[in-house]
């Protein structure tokens, strides 16, 4: 199925949509295999500013790259599930697929991952700006010095260096916060500060070094064998395989990482495989019901066993493959619920729409993104102060910093951001269009 959309300024070819087509979708639609090159015709594929290629077959995907190179597409994006193509030793490379940009939808979901838990066990410093400003992410817990401030009383309380909580992670929510909005225990915050105030941010929000992690994750595919590797040795990692002939293999490749084989969805295995002594338990088993069901099961184990000791700071991470079961997997034992194709489509959106910015970064575990733009001449932006801009804005961009006299400043409600000022702005992460609109006019 290809389907054909106008997007910004560009005309998007999309190989894959089959089964996410609905109603509701702008865009033309051909049937026919995206290896017929009468279909590419009638797609005017000439005429065409991006590829997409996300079908389930990566060889097709890498030939539809190559066929729209031929027909002059200057963007294209494909979906490879393997890792083998994307180094530069490679037999064949990214440039010899003639792909800009490949998608990785099991490793986009294992970082993600892998960020996830780093952020629950510890606190995440994040440079910005050519690491002269940074975002530090931490976990607010009862005793802290946040838990249940206005962040405009914090900012009256702390006034002796310039910081700004500049997003909130609360349950699956992502909160771009007011003066008026209070911070609660068990918020996730970020807080934007200059680098040489760090470590008197760090002093103020009580942030200390938290005991070595520990993780137990339930399927030893290709998500979960990617996770244990990249959490390293920093992160005690257990791995619950039902597969034996899975779990030899993983034992003779992971050999940081403790592996079981069991049954991940029984009670008693998780018991055996003491599931009461982790503070994170992830589900990436490939079928949706399972890592649902074994992270409600987990969840009541987890807040039940060692008489509920830490039962608020246990974590479950389940992996969804179908969207429609996000909200049933968060509402139900997951504290947090990923999809593959909604992070490849994440990926994706940020590649097309990054050209006019000077850079992009992801919050991972938060739906937000830092972005360093500059403000265009006669843009929106530069007409009135930040406290001025119109409220449909209001809690999906996020002013956080303006580059001025040499020096990154946080911006507050009476900054006025001047034609061709770099400026760091956070936004929600389907709102990078909004974006353009306020700084590019």
């Amino acid at each position: 199925m290809l389907g054909k959309k106008r997007s910004f300024a560009e005309n998007i070819l999309i190989l894959g949509l089959g089964g996410v087509i609905d109603g509701n979708l702008d865009a033309r639609l051909i049937q026919g295999s995206a290896m017929s090159i009468d279909c590419w015709r009638e797609a005017n594929a000439e005429s065409i500013d991006v590829l997409i290629a996300v079908t389930d077959n990566d060889a097709v995907n890498m030939l539809a790259a190559m066929i729209a190179d031929r027909f002059g597409i200057p963007l294209k994006i494909a979906r490879v599930r393997s890792l083998d193509f994307d180094s530069n030793d490679s037999v064949l490379n990214a440039d010899d697929l003639k792909i800009d940009l490949i998608i990785h939808p099991e490793e986009l979901a294992a970082q993600e991952i892998v960020r996830l838990v780093k952020r629950t066990a510890g606190n995440e410093i994040i440079d910005i700006a050519d690491g002269q400003t940074q975002v530090m992410a931490t976990r607010v817990h009862e005793a802290s010095p946040l838990a249940h401030q206005k962040l405009k009383t914090l900012s009256m309380t702390h006034n002796t260096f310039p910081f700004r909580v500049v997003a909130i992670a609360r349950g699956i929510t992502t909160i771009l916060p007011g003066g008026d909005h209070e911070i609660l225990p068990q918020d996730q915050v970020l807080i934007m500060a200059s680098k040489k105030d760090l470590p008197k941010l760090m002093a103020m929000t009580g942030v200390k070094q938290q005991r070595r992690h520990r993780v137990m994750i339930l399927g030893g595919g290709l998500v979960g064998c990617r996770v244990a590797e990249l959490m390293g040795k920093d992160v005690q990692v257990k791995i619950v395989e039902k597969d034996e002939t899975r779990a030899a293999e993983l034992c003779q490749r992971l050999d940081h990482v403790e592996v079981l084989h069991g049954d991940g969805s029984d009670a008693e295995a998780l018991d055996l495989a003491g599931l009461t002594d982790m503070d994170t338990f992830i589900t990436t088993t490939g079928e949706n019901e399972t890592n649902i069901m074994s992270c409600m099961l987990a969840k009541h184990l987890m807040t039940t066993g060692n008489g509920g000791t830490r039962s608020n700071e246990r974590k479950t991470i389940s992996l969804v493959n179908k969207e429609e079961y996000l909200v049933l997997a968060a509402t139900s034992g997951s504290d947090i619920a990923l999809n593959k194709k909604v992070l490849a489509a994440n990926e994706i959106l940020k590649f097309i729409r990054r050209g006019e910015l000077l850079s992009v970064a992801h919050l991972h575990g938060f739906d937000a993104e830092v972005v360093e733009i500059l403000a265009a001449p006669d843009s929106p932006i530069t007409r009135i102060p930040l406290s001025k801009i119109d409220p449909s804005f209001y809690g999906k961009i996020l002013i956080g910093g303006v580059y001025r006299d040499e020096q990154w400043k946080i911006a507050v409600g009476d900054t006025r951001i001047l034609p061709n000022e770099r400026v760091i702005v956070v936004c929600k992460s389907l709102h990078l269009k909004d974006v353009h609109k306020l700084f590019l006019g």
